[in-house]
C-alpha cells in the first residue's frame, strides 16, 4: 500500500554533470505494506451482494486508491486484522505480504510480480459479511521500479530489465533483482515491502538511483 506523495522522478538532464546511472537520478521509493486486490465477487462475497469498493484515497500510481474497508487475512498458524484493500477490483483476487508476515501466518509465498499467481501460496480473506478461500493468491511482491516509457528510455532500461536500485537512507543499501515495469499507465517509483524498507532504514521521502547492471 502507497500512501505518499505522488511518484517523482528528476530528469538525469536537470543534474549537471551526470554521466552514469550511479549519479542520483531522484526516483522516489516508496514502502508498500502487506494488501488485498479483490475481484467483483469476492468484494461481494465479502462485504455484501451490490457492495462497491470506497475510495479513501487515491495512491501514487495513476487509478489506484486505498479503500474504507479492510479485511482480516487467515493462515494455517495466525491472522492479521485490518488489512487494506486496494481498488480498483482485479480479474483475480490477490494478497501481497512481507516475507515476516508469511512466516507469521504460517504459509511459504512464493517471491512474484504482481498477478502471476500460479501455484502460489493458499490463504483466507474474512470479511464483516463472509470469507473467501483463495486456493492461490498469496505473494511477496518482486521489488520493482514503475517508469513511464519516457523515462524508461532517458535511463536506457527496458520492460522487464533486471536492475540495482540504491536507496539513499541513512542506511544506504543496494538492492538487486529489481525488475523493471515499463507504462505510460505508470508514474515513476521504486516499490519495495517493509522487510526491505526497514533493512534499509526508510521512512519519510526517500529517492533512490538505478543502476544499469
Amino acid at each position: 500500500m502507497i500512501l505518499r506523495k505522488e511518484a517523482q522522478y528528476i530528469p538525469l538532464s536537470t543534474i549537471q554533470g551526470c554521466i552514469a546511472f550511479s549519479m542520483p537520478n531522484k526516483i522516489i521509493a516508496e514502502t508498500s505494506a502487506r494488501h488485498v486486490h479483490l475481484t467483483v465477487e469476492d468484494v461481494e462475497a465479502l462485504f455484501g451482494k451490490g457492495h462497491k469498493l470506497t475510495p479513501k484515497k487515491m495512491l501514487s500510481q495513476p487509478g489506484q486508491f486505498a479503500c474504507e474497508e479492510r479485511v482480516t487475512i487467515e493462515g494455517p498458524k495466525n491472522a492479521i486484522k485490518n488489512v487494506i484493500i486496494i481498488g480498483p477490483e482485479r480479474k483475480a483476487s490477490q494478497v501481497e505480504v512481507s516475507l515476516t508476515d508469511a512466516r507469521g501466518l504460517g504459509i511459504e509465498v512464493p517471491i512474484r510480480e504482481s498477478g502471476d499467481l500460479d501455484a502460489s501460496a493458499p490463504i483466507k480473506v474474512i470479511g464483516p459479511e463472509g470469507e473467501v478461500s483463495l486456493p492461490q493468491g498469496a505473494i511477496a511482491s518482486q521489488r520493482h521500479i514503475h517508469l513511464t516509457p519516457e523515462v524508461a528510455a532517458e535511463l536506457n532500461v527496458v520492460d522487464k530489465e533486471i536492475v540495482l536500485a540504491k536507496l539513499n537512507t541513512r542506511r544506504a543499501l543496494i538492492f538487486d533483482d529489481v525488475v523493471v515495469r515499463v507504462s505510460s499507465s505508470y508514474a515513476p517509483a521504486l516499490h519495495i515491502d517493509t522487510d526491505e524498507a526497514n533493512a534499509a532504514g526508510s521512512a519519510g521521502e526517500v529517492y533512490c538511483e538505478l543502476i544499469k547492471k
